[in-house]
């Protein structure tokens, strides 16, 4: 079984900085997609940020130039770091993990429980 734990969210003012984590627990031989998706009130689930074992990115238009997403292997965990936040950045983030290879079989999409970004003065 794979469980993903995102931590780091919160309150904060337009203009400011978090940093998002989330760290994959389980018995893991590896990951190879990791990303986070964010789904504000009355919107669907969207992409934010996805980065691969090798450490390429994809980013949402949106967040361009001002999120960064990365990742540890040996940890496993994947970042968010957030800056120049915006009200309509305000979203439950979900950390999301792809083809993650255990020692009973490989988990194909598996979400953590999300954390609340609220972006307000």
């Amino acid at each position: 079984q794979v469980q993903l734990v995102e931590s780091g969210g919160g309150l904060v003012q337009p203009g400011g900085s978090l940093r998002l984590s989330c760290a994959a627990s389980g018995s893991i031989f590896s990951i190879n997609v990791m990303g986070w998706y964010r789904q504000a009130p009355g919107k669907q689930r969207e992409s934010v940020a996805v980065i691969s074992s090798g450490g390429a990115t994809n980013y949402a238009d949106s967040v361009k130039n001002r999120f960064t997403i990365s990742r540890d292997n040996a940890k496993k965990m994947v970042y968010l770091q957030m800056n120049s936040l915006k009200p309509e950045d305000t979203a439950v983030y979900y950390c999301n993990a792809r083809d993650v290879k255990t020692n009973i079989g490989t988990y194909y999409n598996s979400w953590g429980q999300g954390t609340q970004v609220t972006v307000s003065s």
